[in-house]
């Protein structure tokens, strides 16, 4: 009717609504007979006359009138049981039947609906039900859970929760069960415990967190009982911030410290090897032996977990026994930052206080024996270096080129052989490209006269002499990198004090045997002199650092994941910083332009150089062919990488000059060629000196060839020239103008300040080496502005290569030298 919904009553009938109707049973006794009848009410007024449920929602009474018959319709509050329908006429129960009918269906029936008792009756007292929670304990803390609720009247227990039979359950509801009150139950005990789920079985710090925290609360609930099975542990919550201290130890291995941690929480200590586990698979909570038990969401763990985790990276870093080397200062330093208490050992100490700054080197004086006078910039190198010697530390000393990295060498040299003199002790050994033997023993000569050097310029077969005998009583034995890899076994178990490698560009390859035969020389110091660390890619630093501080980084494979490809490929900052913070302790870089401001300036000019018309024809259509024939190629790049170099290099010569190519176009002229003669020839007239380099020695003849046809002069220098020392001392008499250089043949070991002009004939893909070339004049000595000019063929591939050039000089820099973005890719453009 509230809803709108009319009723329309039949001929003689009157229908009145009530508001709320009640139902109950009621008990009597009548002639010693118990007699039970269900009455009703409508608001309040008992119902005299009959009645009868209308479903489980009301019920309705009717009664005769003059007129007919007068109907009320009432709504009950709550849904009616179903039996009702039973129970509306008087059940007689007779006295012999009483006992089972209190005892069996009485309390059935009052779970079911109110019951009321006339005069002389005293029903049963009511007996709640109750809820069972049985705990089983067993070995290795395990805990199950087994939940029910027990009914005394009628009696029985019916499991609840996890892995009860629910089905089953739910068939026994009807009227043995108090769904309201099993409703009310499982509310409070969610109450108690909000993370109340279907778990009913728990092992280690679960089942220990369950005991001390959850069960006290449900122990509180009026209506559970709680039962145990076994024996209930007593499990102690640690509370409180974690003290953590790390201490460093020397171990027994060299230059290895063993790293001890002590983590202790309201005086309690907590076992490293039990929390180390458990950080590393991710826990959340920690149970100890003696039944405490801690929580690691604190963020003292929270940074705990993620240094171990990286350290698991770390060369020779075991759960048992962590360990660090003396290169991973980073590591030491992010401990420092995460610990309340350190303890380092001493040599620990002086060696991470150096590498954190340079001002924390000691002076040194320069040997005795030196006869040359160190500049301040040589001085602090030298003084580093001995730093590094003293503790038995490697590095890379990557001055820019010309400013006496072999100096300052040779000073650390003789400093160690008078700090440990009387004592005799083991040479140092240098290893270098043989056009540079010669130098290295020219300069030991020249400003250490007093040092023995030996030079082992042939291998084992054709000096007929061992090793052994060759540098017995050196101080300095100086060979090629040719004759370390092939007499391999000899210098491997050599004795030595230390290890040089110069131009260590060479080993930056790790797959090759060289790179491997020399990280296998044992020397407990070990030093890579290089002007350009890294020629290509971040990998040839890996390569150098794994040679001279093996420890600082992990594998190769790791580095490419957290340096290489996030720098390189994505221009990461964060991980270039990282890295630049973890190279700098061991590397010792200083350019020109900062410490040799008296160097007169270095000029350098792009000459664009236009193709002739025959030229641009001839290099547009091989250019369509080559395109196709890579195009092809592309999605196998490195399957296919000599295939596609070569067409490349054949772009590249036929930049320079057709007849490089095949001879039936030596008739096209070379305007680069043409180029380069005009200069050189207006230069020399004025007295000017001149360098001129180029990747390919066809081409370098071919420009020697020119220039003696204008007239000038010439020295020509590249791999196959044997008679090197005198073509250069001519160079230098003043004997010739022109000096043409192979850019590989003459990239290293030269000084060439007599020289004031360069010209670099063809971009070459590696930055680094062109300026290894051009500072072959511009270094300590010049007194004259350095010229340099690069000829570049437009529109063609010399001008990718330019491209190439900028993002690798770009990447060099940012590396080694400051911060700027680069990238670093060879793709199909």
């Amino acid at each position: 009717a509230d809803a709108g919904v009319e009723f329309v009553p039949d001929r003689g009938m009157r229908l009145n609504f009530g508001r709320l109707a009640h139902v109950h049973m009621h008990a009597e006794r009548k002639r010693e007979e118990l007699h039970l009848g269900a009455r009703a009410e409508i608001d309040g007024e008992p119902v005299t006359g009959p009645w009868l449920p209308i479903g489980d929602h009301g019920i309705y009474a009717y009664e005769q009138t003059p007129s007919g018959f007068a109907v009320t319709l009432a709504p009950t509050p709550a849904p009616l049981p179903a039996l009702l329908g039973q129970l509306t006429g008087p059940i007689t129960i007779p006295e012999s039947d009483e006992e089972e009918f209190f005892g069996d269906f009485f309390p059935i029936l009052r779970n079911t609906i109110t019951v009321t008792a006339g005069e002389g009756i005293d029903l049963p007292k009511y007996h709640p039900p109750a809820g069972r929670l049985t705990l089983t304990y067993s070995t290795k803390d395990r805990l199950k859970l087994a939940w029910a609720f027990r009914y005394f009247e009628p009696r029985g227990v019916f499991p609840f929760g996890p892995g009860a039979d629910r089905s089953a359950a739910n068939k026994e509801r009807t009227g043995r069960r108090d769904p309201q009150w099993e409703e009310r139950m499982g509310e409070a005990i969610a109450r108690a415990w909000p993370q109340w789920s279907d778990r009913w079985e728990f092992r280690g710090v679960e089942a220990a967190e369950f005991t001390a925290e959850i069960l006290p609360e449900l122990e509180k609930l009026e209506d559970l009982e709680v039962e145990v099975v076994g024996t209930r542990p007593n499990y102690t919550r640690l509370e409180g911030n974690p003290h953590i201290k790390v201490t460093a130890v020397e171990s027994d291995r060299t230059d290895w410290f063993d790293l001890g941690f002590e983590i202790t929480i309201n005086g309690r200590q907590v076992p490293f090897p039990d929390l180390f586990a458990a950080l590393s698979r991710g826990n959340k909570k920690l149970l100890l032996l003696d039944r405490s038990y801690l929580s690691l969401e604190h963020p003292a763990f929270d940074d705990l977990r993620e240094l171990l985790t990286r350290a698991e990276d770390l060369p020779e870093w075991e759960p048992d026994r962590p360990t660090l080397s003396k290169y991973q200062v980073h590591v030491w330093e992010e401990f420092e930052d995460l610990a309340d208490e350190t303890v380092a050992a001493r040599s620990w100490r002086e060696a991470v206080a150096g590498l954190r700054d340079l001002e924390a080197i000691e002076p040194v004086p320069p040997p005795a024996a030196l006869t040359a006078q160190l500049r301040g910039y040589q001085q602090e190198g030298f003084e580093w270096l001995a730093f590094l010697h003293r503790n038995n530390l490697g590095g890379i000393l990557a001055d820019d080129m010309g400013l006496g990295k072999t100096l300052q060498t040779l000073s650390l040299i003789a400093h160690a052989r008078e700090t440990s003199a009387p004592e005799p002790a083991d040479p140092f050994l240098i290893i270098a490209p043989t056009s540079v033997v010669a130098t290295w023993m020219s300069e030991a000569a020249k400003f250490l006269p007093d040092l023995r050097v030996a030079a082992v310029t042939h291998t084992r077969r054709k000096r007929k002499t061992p090793l052994a005998q060759v540098i017995a009583g050196a101080d300095v034995v100086v060979t090629s990198y040719a004759i370390a890899r092939l007499d391999a076994g000899e210098f491997h178990t050599a004795p030595w004090s230390g290890l040089v490698l110069d131009e260590a560009q060479f080993v930056k390859n790790p797959g090759t045997r060289l790179h491997q035969e020399i990280s296998n020389i044992p020397a407990p110091f070990r030093l890579a002199i290089t002007g350009t660390p890294m020629e290509n890619s971040l990998t040839d630093l890996w390569s150098l650092m794994s040679i001279t501080a093996p420890g600082l980084f992990a594998s190769a494979r790791r580095f490419r994941e957290q340096f290489v490809r996030p720098i390189e490929k994505n221009n990461d900052s964060d991980r270039l910083r990282e890295l630049r913070r973890l190279v700098r302790p061991f590397m010792l870089r200083r350019t020109k332009e900062h410490v040799a401001p008296e160097l007169p300036p270095k000029q350098e000019q792009l000459l664009e150089v236009e193709l002739s018309g025959p030229h641009r024809k001839l290099y547009d259509a091989v250019l369509q062919r080559e395109r196709q024939k890579v195009l092809g190629l592309i999605e196998d790049l490195d399957k296919n990488r000599f295939i596609v170099f070569r067409s490349l290099t054949l772009l590249r010569m036929l930049a320079l000059a057709p007849g490089l190519i095949d001879d039936e176009h030596t008739h096209i002229e070379s305007a680069k060629l043409n180029t380069l003669i005009a200069h050189i020839v207006d230069i020399a007239a004025e007295g000017h000196r001149v360098l001129v380099f180029s990747q390919f020695t066809s081409f370098l003849k071919m420009a020697a060839e020119a220039c003696a046809e204008s007239g000038l002069s010439y020295e020509y220098l590249d791999g196959s020239t044997t008679n090197r020392a005198r073509v250069i001392d001519s160079f230098r008499a003043g004997d010739a103008p022109v000096f043409f250089i192979s850019l590989k043949a003459g990239g290293f070991g030269l000084t060439l300040t007599e020289a004031d002009y360069v010209f670099v004939l063809d971009p070459w893909w590696n930055p680094a080496a062109e300026s290894q070339a051009v500072d072959r004049t511009h270094r300590i000595g010049q007194t004259r502005n350095v010229i340099v000019y690069r000829l570049v063929a437009t529109d063609t591939i010399e001008e990718k290569v330019m491209a190439l050039q900028r993002k690798k000089a770009a990447l060099f820099n940012a590396v080694v030298d400051d911060d700027a973005h680069f990238s670093r890719t060879l793709s199909a453009s």
